[in-house]
């Protein structure tokens, strides 16, 4: 006689009411999986015995509690920006084969560094003057074009790395800048869920991974994608809008206090109880401590975002003012420091648009727009850190994608030549804060501003340095069955380190 397979569900794919109710979001689908809180005993107790969750302790003495990385999409020029390059001026409308120093096209380095993945090598050849004046400032001297007077303030407090280098010549670099990996080759997750998982919460009532700002293409969302670590190590998107900070996250207004209460304590007794029958399933550990969390963040983020606790001074400081340029950009980095405050681990701003530093044409129309945007709000916050003894224990890190060309774009002969192309071959990042040498410079690019030189950098050595500096040694957070390229943990810029 033939036994048929024992039942382990309900009959015809349907579930149990548990099941369902426990399923049910209350409006928090997409911000349960997305802020979770530190993994619990339950979960723990779970986990593989051959592989241990962290315990959210450091690996080592740490230097830095809390990170707040700037991101600058589309790619603004190292020449005029922290790189400035003089030689352009002397051999403007010259090409490379006209100067004095070896042609960067014919370098090894050119085929090496890059992975075309549109647009083809990008080999343009007319080289393209300095659109901006530039002056070396502070005790360090540090050369900073005159698009960053208020930035120009602070070198002393900042640390460059004039060598950095991406290997995708397109706007996915964007994305490499966050997980280290090449469009082409498969993905991995960003440094802020690498640290997320890695560390434990600094405030139960606020998620670890924090993404600010604005986009219109979702592909942005790459940047805070946690990948195979799940989405739990995913960062959180809060809004600048105090009536509603937390995207499907806010108390409908005909929903009391109470009566809320009541109902996320139902579904909590009815996750637990599911849990006493599945205590092997880590998502529905996970929705337990998301909507615990949830329910604490209606009443956490809008303190974080009641900028009008700030002094008048304050907000002058970052540039808030109605109607100005600096505005918004003053109030994401703002609340990026009142995040940080609170223990808020790592911080994305992404402070400008998807692509807004993209100046095919018009660099600098365009650049010299951008510069005034930010500069006043990024020095404001290095001050307003420094007064407050915060630098001491926040790493600030302010970056793009990648680079300019050195030439002239020539788009077609129609199109007046005014801008320059991507260029992944070097460029220039910075830092500043927790553990770092004020007033640095590492790295350099040629001449010309081609290829990284000397202390060339891929961009995972940032990472590295980042979580070094966190008290994170990357191999220890390695995931069973998931093969990761040495490439992909990158090695601690130790020169730049105080």
């Amino acid at each position: 006689m033939s036994s048929r397979p024992r039942r382990h569900g309900p009959p015809c794919g349907r579930v149990h009411r548990r099941a369902f109710l426990s399923e049910l979001g209350m409006g928090f689908g997409g911000l349960a999986l997305g802020a979770m809180l530190r993994r619990d005993g339950l979960v723990q107790a779970a986990a593989p015995q051959s592989h241990s969750l962290p315990t959210g302790d450091p690996h080592f003495a740490p230097r830095a509690k809390n990170v707040i990385w700037i991101f600058l999409s589309g790619g603004y020029s190292q020449m005029e920006t922290f790189d400035p390059k003089p030689a352009l001026n002397r051999y403007a409308e010259k090409t490379y084969s006209d100067t004095e120093y070896p042609n960067p096209l014919e370098d090894p380095l050119f085929k090496e560094r890059s992975r075309a993945v549109v647009g083809g090598d990008r080999t343009h050849s007319k080289i393209m003057p300095m659109q901006v004046g530039w002056k070396k400032r502070g005790e360090a001297g540090i050369g900073v074009s005159d698009w960053w007077p208020h930035l120009g303030e602070c070198v002393d407090d900042m640390t460059f790395v004039r060598s950095m280098y991406t290997t995708d010549n397109d706007h996915n670099a964007e994305f490499q800048m966050h997980n280290g990996r090449h469009k082409l080759d498969e993905q991995q997750p960003v440094l802020g869920s690498w640290i997320s998982y890695g560390l434990g919460s600094l405030n139960e009532n606020l998620p670890e991974f924090v993404f600010i700002g604005q986009y219109t293409d979702t592909r942005v969302k790459q940047n805070f994608d946690a990948n195979y670590l799940g989405p739990r190590y995913a960062g959180v998107e809060l809004s600048l809008d105090p009536d509603n900070p937390l995207p499907f996250g806010t108390r409908p207004g005909d929903v009391l206090p109470r009566e809320q209460a009541n109902q996320f304590a139902f579904i909590d007794r009815l996750n637990r109880l599911n849990a006493i029958e599945h205590p092997d399933d880590e998502q529905l550990q996970a929705r337990i401590k998301s909507y615990e969390l949830a329910y604490r963040m209606q009443m956490s983020v809008p303190d974080v975002i009641d900028l009008a606790q700030e002094t008048a001074e304050t907000q002058q400081l970052y540039g808030i003012e109605s109607g100005k340029p600096t505005d918004v950009y003053g109030r994401r980095l703002l609340t990026a420091r009142r995040l940080a405050e609170r223990g808020v681990r790592y911080t994305l701003v992404y402070l400008s648009g998807y692509g807004e530093w993209d100046s095919h044409q018009d660099l600098k129309k365009n650049h010299a727009r951008s510069c005034e945007r930010v500069d006043k709000p990024v020095a404001g916050l290095l001050k307003d850190l420094k007064r407050r003894g915060m630098l001491d224990e926040t790493l600030v890190v302010f970056c793009t994608e990648f680079g300019r060309t050195p030439a002239v774009e020539m788009r077609s002969a129609s199109s007046p030549a005014t801008g320059r192309d991507h260029h992944p071959h070097g460029f220039t990042v910075w830092l500043a804060g927790a553990g770092l040498k004020p007033g640095y410079v590492h790295g350099r690019t040629d001449e010309l501003g081609f290829h990284a030189v000397e202390n060339a950098h891929y961009v995972t050595d940032l990472h590295a340095t980042v979580m070094h500096l966190l008290g994170l040694e990357p191999h220890r957070l390695d995931i069973p069955g998931r093969k990761r390229l040495e490439i992909d943990y990158g090695t601690p810029i130790t020169d730049i380190l105080a």
